[in-house]
């Protein structure tokens, strides 16, 4: 199968975009880890590396994605621009186009740099961070992710992870959470909400734009040995945090997506379950995150809490029926990869018990793609061709790190 959904990719399309220049044009898209020609040149470029064809697609999904001017703007991050593409250049084609890398390296640390200097001047205001000031996708946590792979020796790492310790203190805001909304409290509104429940901040609890991710690259930073002052202390910040968060229920345990005002008030969600199930914001990828920070810590209790999470999230048929998408993001995929890599290092059994199951349902999901759908690595078919072939020959080939599930 993985096979099968590469070579649907194995070539770019022919399409001329003109002198479509919008901010909203597809050929942005190309310069995209998560939707585009980036994520695709990694899925490609893994696939030689195990002897499983040319090299000719992978450097046709390199070539489209480079062929516009890469931004290391203001939405540059891990998943879109120079960071995404100079993330994919390391993956698919190690040892190679080193000139190109040291430019894309470059043009990150300034970005980073930049980054910092904004957070370092907000936090001195007592302002609140925007989510895509320290998220995965486009944030901090992103282009910590990429420095861990590309220079885990160099100080702008440990100024990111710095970064990341202050963000675990509050902040005494003027606003109505005050000091009592975590450092990570943000004023901005959910994509795609209108709901005024959201109008004086929230907390958002998910890997892809919340403070799990932050807690993973802090953990898995620290099981590398590269660690910071303060270090521990916020990892377990962010842990007992979650702790609080953590909700019972005859399913297992489950976490609320995001935190409002009037729930943080209260001390508990205002819904009466969990969400979906995903990587991106559900319990799959919070349980992850706890695990990657128990081990860490060596804290055998939490590392057995959250594993029984996840596992009892994954047995309840409820919580799977509400999967409707193959992908990564918030699909099977996305699933599977996180399970697969949290049952690698699970101490309790049953942890892995039910990853066959889940490995079947992406497999008869995973040409359930909509015409639409992006074709990339987070939000597409690449990246269900790439959990398949990690499985597959029992290799990561570093890709994960852009999920921080390892």
């Amino acid at each position: 199968m993985a096979a099968e959904l590469a070579d649907t990719l194995a070539m770019p399309p022919d399409v001329d975009y003109g002198d479509d220049v919008r901010p909203d044009s597809p050929r942005w898209r190309d310069q995209s880890l998560s939707k585009g020609a980036a994520g695709i040149a990694v899925l490609h470029g893994l696939r030689v590396q195990h002897g499983l064809g040319g090299t000719e697609a992978m450097q046709a999904w390199l070539a489209r994605a480079t062929r516009d001017g890469l931004t290391a703007g203001p939405g540059a991050g891990l998943w879109f621009g120079a960071p995404a593409v100079g993330f994919a250049l390391h993956l698919a084609a190690p040892g190679r186009y080193q000139g190109a890398l040291a430019r894309l390296d470059a043009a990150v640390a300034q970005l980073v740099r930049t980054r910092l200097t904004a957070a370092a001047q907000r936090m001195d205001a007592a302002r609140r961070p925007s989510q895509y000031e320290f998220d995965l996708t486009r944030g901090l946590v992103g282009l910590g992710a990429y420095l861990l792979r590309r220079d885990p020796g160099g100080a702008l790492l440990r100024r990111v992870l710095d970064y990341l310790v202050s963000l675990t203190r509050p902040i005494p805001a003027d606003d109505a959470a005050g000091s009592r909304a975590p450092g990570w409290w943000t004023a901005d509104l959910p994509a795609g909400m209108r709901d005024s429940s959201f109008d004086h901040g929230h907390a958002n609890l998910g890997m892809a734009h919340g403070i799990t991710a932050a807690q993973a690259l802090l953990a898995l930073a620290m099981r590398e040995g590269i660690t910071v002052d303060g270090h521990a202390d916020a990892i377990e910040t962010i842990s007992l945090h979650l702790d609080v968060w953590r909700q019972p229920s005859a399913a297992g345990p489950w976490w609320p997506e995001r935190i409002t005002l009037d729930e943080l008030e209260d001390g508990r969600p205002h819904r009466d379950g969990p969400a979906r199930p995903s990587w991106c914001y559900g319990t799959p990828g919070i349980a992850r995150a706890q695990q990657l920070a128990a081990l860490a810590l060596d804290d055998t209790a939490r590392q057995h809490t959250a594993e029984d999470a996840l596992t009892r999230c994954l047995a309840d048929p409820a919580q799977l029926a509400r999967v409707t998408d193959p992908a990564l993001c918030h699909g099977w995929a996305g699933i599977v990869a996180t399970a697969w890599h949290a049952a690698a290092d699970a101490t309790t059994p049953g942890t892995v018990h039910g990853l066959d199951r889940l490995l079947v349902r992406l497999l008869d999901h995973a040409h359930d793609t909509a015409p639409d759908q992006a074709i990339g690595l987070i939000e597409g078919s690449a990246g269900i061709a790439l959990t398949l072939h990690s499985i597959a020959t029992d290799t990561a080939g570093g890709w994960p790190t852009c999920l921080l599930i390892n």
